[in-house]
């Protein structure tokens, strides 16, 4: 079976930003309560296949002893039906096991198939062929991620125009898909800023950036504020060295994390768990 690892990218959110503590601490608890579970969820599914392997193997071996037993034995009447009834015991016990394991397989597999339609979906939407814009797949969870230049001067926080036609198109994700909630992450290179009156570092600057994003997408794209959330990460998930000019280019940027329903598909598996 295709191993599926389903996460809730979380971020560490600022006391400058716009979330509180408190949201943050609960999307970072339930982030790792999906993953605990998806990880238990793995462990019991292999043991599953491993039980119903090793009951297959037993059933194989009673029928030859049963086979045996009739041949060489005068009480086969009595000896038969042991058997009959061993193996019948093995063959309902596998029978809860496949159909245990069915349904945490269908609950993976409705889930891979929602991630992929919205990868597809978005694809679609925003488009590929911009090296400034890219989306992927990390963990089950689905981002956008957009270089600083498409989206604001150096040290400013101010959305550019050319930045409001790509956040266009996301929006209209968003709003297409009402129950989905999308971080706004806000990430700069590690090149000291100097403060101002406004901003103080980098952290800050990647606080307000995220903020901005957000204002444009709820005030000037009507996207529902509830499915909104801000973040400043500052210079502390780089992507790659901050050792030259380009890495530091491809660090600057601004990444959207599309985080969709699925908490229907965690409620089957964690059910199918409990009769285990």
């Amino acid at each position: 079976m295709k191993r599926i690892i389903l996460a809730l990218s979380v971020v560490a959110l600022m006391s400058t930003s716009c979330v509180s503590k408190k949201k943050f601490v609960a999307l970072e608890a339930k982030n790792k309560e999906t993953q605990d579970l998806l990880n238990s969820c793995t462990v019991k599914l292999n043991m599953c296949l491993t039980e119903k392997e090793g009951l297959a193997n037993q059933i194989e071996f009673l029928k030859k002893n049963n086979e045996n037993l009739i041949q060489n034995m005068d009480n086969m009447t009595t000896l038969s039906t042991k058997g009959a009834q061993n193996i019948e015991k093995a063959l309902e016990t596998i029978k809860e096991k496949d159909i245990k394991i069915s349904r945490m397989q269908d609950a993976l597999t409705k889930k891979d198939s929602v991630t992929l339609a919205l990868v597809t979906s978005i694809k679609s939407s925003v488009g590929v062929s911009d090296p400034d814009i890219e989306v992927n797949v990390e963990k089950g969870v689905v981002f956008i991620s957009i270089a600083d230049k498409l989206l604001f001067k150096s040290g400013s926080y101010l959305v550019s125009d050319r930045a409001k036609e790509v956040l266009a198109k996301v929006a209209k994700i968003i709003n297409d898909k009402p129950t989905f909630e999308c971080m706004v992450e806000g990430h700069t290179d590690n090149v000291p800023f100097i403060g101002n009156n406004i901003l103080i570092d980098n952290w800050d600057l990647s606080a307000k950036r995220s903020t901005a994003i957000v204002r444009v997408l709820t005030k000037d794209l009507k996207v529902n504020p509830k499915q909104l959330i801000a973040a400043g990460r500052g210079e502390f998930i780089p992507l790659v060295e901050n050792n030259s000019v380009k890495n530091r280019a491809t660090n600057r940027r601004t990444r959207i994390v599309i985080l969709p329903k699925i908490d229907e598909f965690y409620e089957m598996i964690e059910k199918e768990m409990k009769k285990q």
